[in-house]
């Protein structure tokens, strides 16, 4: 959102030295239209304006108030289009930031728009510029900066969590959650693994135990056998070598 407001603020600034010069951007238009033979026709789109730069513009000073009008339309389309991605748009900001690429659609007829209160810049054409020739083209820029105004005021509106979840929050892993949750919940009730360490240590522990009874048992017999405790074949009494 700060770097909205920041490209905002740095188009209002381009504008502002732009507006300062309006005379000289009407007269630059003026020489164009002369040397095209196009008087009669009114300034009606920005690729009329770029046709009027390209192939009519004869001096220095006509040349950059005009190329300056054609990258201020520039910048501001590109920054409609940046818009779009940078936050999330509900109806209202879909439908103003539609507004703004169709005006700054070089092809767009601009001759029926024009500024209205506080925007001077109509009033400052003489009543033939204003009606016949250049309302519509001096009106192009702050209508835009308006729309995009709008949509910054529209925008700081919105939820905030609608505002997260666009940036890359937790709206991903809200919706996973609970997907998972039972699985989870599985694992949970499953008993605790054991390690194979301490299998193997069960498993020695209890090998050890069966060979030491084996042993002890065995060691029981051969003290039974040396001690004479193992009973020998039977004989008569009396008759013993």
């Amino acid at each position: 959102m700060n770097e909205a407001k920041e490209a905002l603020r740095n188009m209002e600034q381009k504008y502002k030295l732009f507006a300062q010069q309006q005379f000289t951007f009407t007269r630059a238009l003026n020489h164009t239209r002369e040397k095209a033979r196009d008087m009669m026709r009114p300034v009606e789109s920005i690729s009329q304006v770029q046709s009027y730069m390209d192939y009519h513009c004869e001096n220095s000073t006509d040349r950059r108030i005009l190329n300056m009008f054609i990258n201020i339309c520039n910048d501001l389309s590109e920054l409609c289009y940046r818009l779009e991605t940078v936050r999330p748009s509900d109806s209202k900001t879909a439908g103003i930031l539609d507004k703004c690429k169709l005006l700054l659609n070089h092809s767009n007829d601009l001759s029926a728009i024009r500024a209205k209160y506080p925007h001077d810049v109509v009033n400052r054409l003489s009543y033939d510029e204003a009606k016949h020739h250049y309302g519509g083209v001096v009106s192009l820029i702050p209508i835009v900066l308006d729309y995009m105004k709008e949509w910054l005021d529209h925008t700081k509106k919105l939820p905030r969590h609608r505002l997260y979840n666009a940036s890359g929050g937790s709206a991903t892993s809200a919706k996973w959650a609970p997907q998972h949750a039972p699985a989870r919940a599985a694992f949970s009730q499953a008993p605790p693994p054991v390690h194979l360490e301490a299998q193997t240590s069960v498993s020695k522990n209890h090998n050890v135990q069966v060979q030491g009874s084996k042993r002890v048992q065995k060691n029981l017999n051969n003290t039974e056998y040396y001690s004479g405790k193992l009973k020998r074949p039977w004989k008569p009494p009396g008759r013993h070598a």
